[in-house]
């Protein structure tokens, strides 16, 4: 069995506000992924905001592959219902 790789090339401009992960070359080899919601694509700049709120910006050049992730789900609160408790 061979490796698969699950990134494409459908990133686009039309997909900013929606949530990817992108795999960028690094200058010294090797990748990088990135996830994060697609705020701006804009002369060959990819801006993506992280989940811890920091802004990432690559260029559209050093991007090898990426795709469309799901939004992430919101966080659960364990409340006084909850089962686990005992």
């Amino acid at each position: 069995m061979g490796f698969t790789s699950r990134l494409s090339d459908e990133l686009t401009p039309r997909h900013i506000g929606r949530r990817a992960a992108v795999r960028v070359r690094l200058p010294e080899g090797g990748f990088r992924d990135i996830v994060g919601v697609l705020e701006s694509w804009q002369d060959g700049v990819i801006r993506m905001r992280r989940r811890d709120g920091s802004v990432t910006e690559v260029t559209a050049a050093d991007v090898a592959g990426s795709r469309i992730v799901p939004q992430q789900p919101p966080t659960r609160r364990r409340g006084a219902g909850s089962r686990d408790e005992a």
